[in-house]
């Protein structure tokens, strides 16, 4: 974003006669960031929080004045829809690597003023332009964009953003709006995990751990729409047979749990399933005694992805992997491949993933010609959205209202009371 020199503006628009009246009425929002009026404008909102902490003890949803014009080389977007993910948690702790920088320039005086910086909460959403600034030719207004700059505050109603912060969605048209908001980051991992480490061809086999969580099932879909073979790993529980019945559903080949590792007869099961081929990837997202039992299972040159440690245990592997079976473990981070890839490489990512959650819309033509129905097949399993809830804040909330609100969002995420993605939409004061 835009912040000029803010103290220097002001003091050299007005007169000192005249500063410690305007700041006493707040009658004067920034220069090139808020508009400037004599009656400005409170209408955008955001999540915001001043010091890392419990979430359902430190957000709090704050109105604001609303965005002025775009500067050039940057479009001003509304966000449609934001999600909240487990990193979302771990970033307003502050226990996750990749951190936000506080703004002190959403308003003249309190929170999110100078002296009372405040950081906007959220990584990841969906946002339509509603104005560009001079020199863009790549975006018009109505166009949807997601983000690729980490943890810019997507949990707020309007921004300004520089367009190589930003990706235009293709079809987006054809896209609902919880479809474009959780394309940036599950996705994507899931499809640059099974591209990038093992050049896999079809008919090979992936085993993962966490085969239930958003990651894991978009892995599935992918894999399956790629030909590829998954065993999937998730935790005994009460709803198994369910939860089973709905990986198999969206493509899953095998769904074990983390018990049934320590069976001595799983590794002849295996060995006939896979009909005696090395498995050559697995995925964790657990960390932990359960990825130990796992990585055994893998064949020789094989690699293991780590992209999460939801247990918070140590991973140990035996030093025989290494050895014998030239295991290869790496750790995966969507967030760094966004900083490392051209904008090219991130828009043809995009481009596959939505593919793969248009196509599946017609897998059900196959009365065509036989080359097109070969295409078909190839994309039969189609890339769906994650079970979610949207919760709205409404326009006619107060700041309160809506602040308690997301507060008992969070006290239900963290205990594990939401079943759900939890996809968040606010509506700005002009929405009332």
């Amino acid at each position: 974003m835009f912040f000029p020199p803010r103290a220097n503006i002001f003091r050299c628009l007005f007169p000192v006669s005249r500063q410690s009246k305007i700041r006493h009425a707040a009658s004067v929002s920034l220069l090139g960031y808020r508009n400037f009026s004599v009656t400005p404008s409170w209408a955008d909102r955001a999540v915001v929080y001043s010091e890392n902490g419990d979430p359902s003890q430190v957000l709090s949803v704050l109105t604001y004045p609303s965005i002025s014009p775009p500067p050039p080389n940057s479009a001003n977007i509304k966000f449609l829809l934001s999600p909240i993910n487990p990193a979302d948690i771990n970033v307003i702790e502050g226990v996750y690597p990749s951190k936000p920088t506080k703004t002190d320039s959403l308003a003249v005086s309190g929170k999110g003023s100078e002296g009372h910086p405040v950081y906007i909460a959220g990584n990841e959403g969906l946002a339509q332009v509603t104005a560009v600034g001079a020199g863009v030719n790549d975006l018009v207004a109505g166009d949807w964009v997601i983000m690729t700059k980490q943890q810019c505050g997507t949990w707020s109603t309007n921004k300004n953003v520089a367009i190589t912060d930003v990706i235009k969605l293709p079809d987006a048209s054809k896209l609902t709006e919880a479809q474009g908001a959780t394309i940036t980051v599950n996705p994507p991992t899931a499809y640059n995990m099974l591209t990038d480490f093992v050049q896999l061809e079809e008919g090979n086999w992936v085993i993962q751990n966490g085969a239930n969580s958003a990651v894991g099932q978009a892995v599935i879909q992918i894999a399956a729409a790629r030909g590829l073979n998954t065993i999937n790993l998730v935790r005994n529980r009460d709803n198994l047979d369910e939860l089973k019945q709905k990986l198999h559903a969206i493509g899953a080949t095998h769904v074990l749990t983390y018990d049934d590792l320590a069976e001595k007869s799983l590794k002849d099961k295996i060995k006939l399933w896979t009909n005696e081929k090395d498995i050559r990837l697995g995925l964790n997202c657990i960390g932990g005694k359960e990825t130990t039992l796992m990585t055994r299972y893998l064949g020789k040159d094989a690699h293991l992805v780590s992209y999460g440690a939801m247990s918070k245990q140590p991973l140990s592997l035996p030093t025989s992997l290494f050895i014998f079976k030239n295991l290869t473990c790496r750790g995966f981070w969507q967030s760094r491949w966004y900083t490392e890839k051209s904008p090219s490489e991130r828009e043809s990512v995009m481009r596959t993933l939505t593919e793969l959650i248009l196509h599946g819309k017609v897998r059900h033509l196959t009365s065509i010609l036989f080359q097109v129905s070969i295409f078909l097949f190839f994309f039969k399993i189609q890339l769906s959205t994650p079970e979610h809830e949207i919760v709205t804040i409404t326009a006619g909330e107060t700041d309160e209202e809506a602040s308690q609100r997301i507060r008992d969002v969070m006290t239900r995420l963290s205990s594990g009371r939401h079943g759900k993605k939890v996809l968040l939409k606010i509506e700005d004061k002009d929405s009332d």
